[in-house]
């Protein structure tokens, strides 16, 4: 069977996308980061998430990115709540670089895997204001994960696979339920209280709140 690398944050959204590629008949590793995000209880959420996945291995990786700052993720900076999500404005939840930072450690683990295919679950519909969730910064990665190993110059061929990109909330959670995952073993807040419950109002909670209000089913994680 092929093997994949995904990258696996504890959303809903990689839990999808790796699901996929699993439907498809790839093996899985999954790369978790520990970036020094606020969020870090999706972390926990990861090790459920590739529990139910059956990842032959889950490599969790810290990579502490609040020394660079620049986000609301890894600074003080207050998360925004209750942004126009119509509009391509970049938010400050933008972790600079993030996604070329965490295909590029992706990359260098598939090398060593012997795994030419990467699994990210990245939506250009929802995250339109990341343009590192962009089919051209996608696109370019991929060329450049050709150029910049040892595999890709000696006749491997990488590709990163985002099943996800063009699919709206509604119709990730759909094909998500089709596949029989659990949602309620992720996590998407972007600022979670003390206890660990959703704060109900970042962009990744409106998100996902519309996105299972719009396939017609509860979000089992409210649940918890």
């Amino acid at each position: 069977m092929p093997r994949a690398v995904v990258l696996l944050s504890g959303g809903l959204d990689s839990y999808t996308a790796g699901a996929m590629a699993r439907a498809e008949g790839f093996t899985l590793d999954a790369l978790s980061i520990l970036y020094g995000q606020r969020h870090a209880l999706e972390l926990e959420a990861a090790r459920r998430v590739a529990h139910a996945l059956g990842v032959e291995r889950h490599l969790e990786l810290p990579l502490d990115l609040r020394a660079i700052g620049g986000s609301s993720l890894t600074s003080d900076l207050p998360v925004p709540e209750g942004r126009d999500l119509s509009t391509a404005e970049i938010p400050s939840t933008y972790v600079p670089a993030r996604n070329t930072i965490f295909l590029s450690l992706a990359l260098g683990w598939a090398e060593v895997l012997g795994a030419t295919d990467l699994v990210i679950g990245v939506n250009a519909l929802d995250y339109s204001g990341y343009p590192d969730c962009r089919p051209e910064f996608v696109e370019a990665f991929e060329r450049l994960a050709n150029v910049a190993t040892r595999a890709g110059v000696e006749g491997a061929r990488f590709r990163i696979h985002t099943p996800l990109i063009t699919m709206s909330k509604a119709d990730i959670i759909r094909t998500g339920l089709s596949l029989g995952l659990d949602y309620g073993l992720t996590h998407s807040c972007y600022n979670p209280t003390p206890v660990g419950r959703a704060c109900g109002r970042c962009d990744s909670c409106v998100l996902r709140a519309k996105g299972f209000a719009e396939a017609g089913v509860p979000d089992p994680a409210l649940a918890r």
